[in-house]
């Protein structure tokens, strides 16, 4: 049906772009970007930085809705299909992508695919120790294929990798302000660096080095980076949305054979599963703490002022609480 859908949109982009130009061509002025989520997005503004005002920057998902739910839209096919730049996870989510870019009329139009440039640094999606297996994650073992983790953002030291690689592309679309792109991403990718190195720090002084999490887990390149251990419920990509009695036990059992005094959440669950599981813990006293995923931001958010650093300082705010 997905496929049927995106085939419709695809007759309807070709008979909406018979005898047009990219709109770069037409002005010889804005440079055409399209990011499909907000990390993308912030990082694109940061480097552009006092040239932001001669590129037309489009957010796809800009209303909240998360990257495993995102169907296109005409206008989103059509706005991928004319820029100059395009930046995208890259994972089982994005397969609409594919059909739309054999489509493209830009032909000069330059591509990013942050798992492809992770390269062998991408990490596969988990199911460990006591997390519910859904349909996908079956059907996935039956079938042999392997499914990339798609929250590379998450990771301080990718976000380093994806500057850098959008500051190239920029440079090779503007050479004329190449020099500025160069020193924005230097600047910007410092500043990364210097909160990595603030995570670390954390983690080197914490009590513990586990994170529970009653809800699904996106942070798998979080964790990995700092060498912290986890449990979940759910897979940073799982649809479930309903936790058995045997999760919830096993989870309830770890939090209080690691003497856990918090269990996660991400911004957007209620947190009915983490409540419950710690109504089975021995103390029912434990806290429900919220890590920001970055999958519901808005561009109402970005107007407001937040951006992928404020909100990984925010996330170090919580990390460091959690592991005490």
């Amino acid at each position: 049906m997905k496929k049927y859908i995106l085939n419709l949109l695809l007759a309807a982009l070709l008979s909406v772009c018979m005898g047009t130009t990219a709109f770069a061509e037409e002005s010889g002025e804005a440079i055409q970007i399209v990011a499909t989520i907000f990390p993308e997005y912030d990082w694109v503004q940061q480097i552009l930085g006092d040239q932001a005002e001669n590129a037309e920057l489009t957010l796809l998902l800009d209303s909240g809705v998360d990257l495993h739910n995102y169907q296109p839209t005409v206008d989103d096919i059509l706005a991928v299909s004319d820029c100059d730049l395009f930046l995208y996870v890259g994972g089982e989510s994005d397969e609409w992508v594919d059909d739309v870019l054999k489509e493209a009329v830009n032909e000069g139009m330059v591509v990013l695919d942050l798992l492809e440039l992770l390269g062998d640094s991408a990490v596969e999606e988990e199911t460990v120790e006591g997390m519910e297996a859904g349909e996908e994650e079956n059907d996935e073992e039956e079938e042999g294929e392997t499914e990339y983790d798609e929250h590379v953002w998450l990771s301080l030291k990718n976000a380093q990798v994806f500057c850098e690689a959008i500051a190239e592309a920029l440079e090779g679309l503007d050479p004329d302000n190449a020099d500025l792109y160069a020193e924005n991403a230097a600047e910007y990718v410092s500043r990364l660096s210097a909160l990595d190195e603030e995570y670390q720090a954390a983690v080197d002084g914490a009590a513990v080095t586990t994170l529970l999490f009653g809800d699904r887990f996106p942070f798998r390149y979080l964790t990995e980076d700092y060498g912290l251990d986890y449990y979940a419920a759910f897979s940073g990509c799982s649809a479930e949305s309903e936790a058995s009695f045997e999760t919830i036990t096993f989870l309830a059992g770890k939090v209080d054979e690691l003497g856990l005094n918090y269990v996660m959440k991400i911004e957007s669950s209620d947190g009915k599963i983490a409540q419950t599981i710690i109504s089975c813990t021995s103390t029912q006293e434990q806290e429900v703490l919220t890590l920001n995923s970055m999958q519901s931001v808005t561009l109402q958010d970005v107007e407001e002022g937040v951006t992928y650093l404020s909100i990984m300082e925010e996330n170090l705010e919580v990390l460091t609480q959690a592991l005490q």
